[in-house]
């Protein structure tokens, strides 16, 4: 079902979702825009400088805070994982093999993708 919404949820693998660091939020919206179906739906510059990105009503926030993109991400659980797959090969993104996990006793089929900036992303699907 394409028109069904494909993100489900956004976790953060560290501190905040809506405030993973970045060095340029024009870059980070654009490529994120592009890369992974997304809008803009906020921008503001206190505490720090900060975009919020939407899609299916998920947000990832991207924010000018002087952390370490390399080891911060975010695991965003899917409606259709292969549909996830397709959808970032068609925009050029480079997308790691996909494998299953166990998280907490559930079956998850996951894959990776690492962005420009550095930041990972698990994207994951549960297994019924």
């Amino acid at each position: 079902m394409p028109n069904a919404p494909l993100f489900h949820a956004a976790f953060p693998y560290r501190d905040d979702v809506l405030a993973l660091p970045v060095t340029d939020l024009d870059q980070a919206a654009r490529w994120y825009g592009r890369a992974f179906g997304m809008r803009e739906v906020e921008r503001r510059e206190h505490p720090v400088p900060t975009v919020i990105l939407e899609r299916d009503g998920v947000q990832l926030g991207f924010a000018v805070n002087g952390g370490d993109a390399s080891n911060d991400g975010a695991a965003i659980r899917v409606g259709d994982l292969e549909r996830a797959r397709t959808e970032l090969e068609a925009n050029g993104i480079e997308v790691g093999n996909e494998r299953q996990d166990d998280h907490d006793g559930r079956k998850l089929r996951v894959f990776f993708v690492v962005a420009p900036d550095g930041l990972c992303y698990y994207f994951h699907q549960p297994l019924a």
